[in-house]
Formats: C-alpha cells, structure tokens, sequence
C-alpha cells in the first residue's frame, strides 16, 4: 500500500489512488469508532467483514438496477469502486424508532414507524453532522430539489431491498444510513450509491430475541463486535456455517 498514493483516511477506511482514471481503491480498516470518534477501538477483523458485506449488499443492489460505486473486491480488504463527487450529506432511513430519534422526539425504542422516514444530516464530525431540512440542502447547493427526489427513491428503494434481505435471515432492518455520489458522463449526471453498507452504517436486530448485531454492540458495550458482524455474515451466506472463530474470519470466494 506505501506505493499507492492515499487520497483520503476516514475513520473506517482509506482510499487509494486506482489503477484507471476514474476508480479507487477503498480500504477497510478494523477501527471501530463512535459518537464522533469520541470511543474508539480496533476490532480483529471488522475490516475484512465489512468489506465482504458490503460487497454482498452493493452487489444485491446492482442486479435489482440499483446503481452503485462498487466494482470488484480485490482482496479481504479492498474493493475496486468508481471515483464519484460525495453529496456532502447521509441519507438516513428509519423504519423502527431507535437512536437518536427515539432521544429527540421521546418516542420508545423499538416502536415501529408508520412509513419510513428519510432524513438528512450533514456530513461534518466537527458538528456532530447535524440533521438537516430538505430547505437547507437546496438554500446551500448541496443537491437541487430535483437530486433530492431522486435521491429519496434511491434510498427508499435500497430500504426495500435490504428489509427484505435481512428478513429472510431473521434480522430486522431497524435504520440506515447511505451516501449518494455523482458521476457525470459528459453533461449528464447520475446519482449512485456509494460508500459502503455494512454493520456499521444500518441498525440490525434479531427477529426473535431484539439481540444488537450492529454498531450499537460497540457503542452501548453489549458484547463482542466481531461476533455480532460474523453473525449477520453466517447467515447471509458469506461466510461458511462451520466457519471460523469470529475476529479472524477467513472469506470464501
């Protein structure tokens, strides 16, 4: 990696100059951080996890007409993704009432919302990457009213595909959070799903018995992160049923 020229460091990955004009390189990190990187750790493993979660997710999308950044993992740790212009914002769907809402509006934890609801923050660690209204994001330009229709479709429809996903493993989608990237070709621009969707970016609760296999393991230290993500990865598929010990997964092709 010390040939390749680093583009960008966030708190979970780092990004690489790619081989072509126009890709990257996105590189997993096994950080764990929350409230703003207030509580950090590093977690055996996590990486390559995420990497091949996401993998699986971005994937899942593309073949239902999703567009995405991803375009092929390369090893346990990297993916091959399209360069995009970031959104300066994350797109949050809520389904079921967890987090912050249920902090800001005083509505009990696990209650179910009668539609899903889209919001918007502002990407910024500075300030807490404060929500947002769809008035702000038009005021400041960071996406036309337009975008923000076809943005709100794109994340509704990730919604359905991954609700969808989990519940036919057991897992309930509680919330997300994505990013939208833009990428032109020529004067015409798209919006396409980009970042990464993993454990660490949704809520993710076992249907039978509320157990956390998410982030919120690490936030609300509730147990083992490694275990929870291998777990919601056991039961996608992506890893083997006999597979091994969580922390030091080994992926199959």
């Amino acid at each position: 990696m010390s040939r390749r020229k680093m583009i960008y460091e966030g708190k979970a990955k780092i990004l690489y100059e790619g081989p072509e004009p126009g890709t990257l390189v996105q590189y997993f990190k096994d950080d764990a951080t929350a409230f703003n990187a207030e509580k950090k750790d590093v977690i055996d493993g996590k990486g390559a996890l995420n990497n091949r979660l996401s993998e699986f997710f971005m994937k899942g999308l593309m073949q239902i007409g999703v567009p995405t950044h991803f375009i092929k993992r390369l090893n346990m740790r990297e993916q091959l993704i399209r360069q995009v212009e970031i959104i300066p914002l994350e797109v949050i769907v809520r389904n079921v009432a967890a987090g912050s809402i249920s902090k800001r509006l005083g509505i009990e934890e696990g209650t179910q919302l009668p539609r899903p609801i889209v919001e918007f923050s502002y990407k910024d660690d500075a300030l807490g990457d404060p929500l947002v209204p769809e008035e702000y994001i038009i005021a400041f330009g960071w996406a036309s009213q337009q975008d923000l229709d076809d943005i709100v479709s794109l994340a509704l429809r990730v919604n359905d595909f991954m609700s969808g996903v989990m519940m036919a493993v057991g897992i309930k989608l509680i919330d997300f959070k994505i990013e939208i990237g833009r990428v032109w070709d020529g004067d015409f621009q798209r919006l396409i799903v980009a970042d990464e969707i993993s454990p660490d970016s949704c809520r993710l609760w076992d249907v039978e018995t509320g157990q956390k296999l998410d982030k919120d393991v690490f936030r609300r230290d509730l147990g083992n992160l490694a275990d929870a993500y291998t777990e919601v990865a056991r039961r996608l598929g992506v890893l083997p049923v006999n597979g091994p010990q969580p922390g030091k997964p080994t992926l199959v092709n």
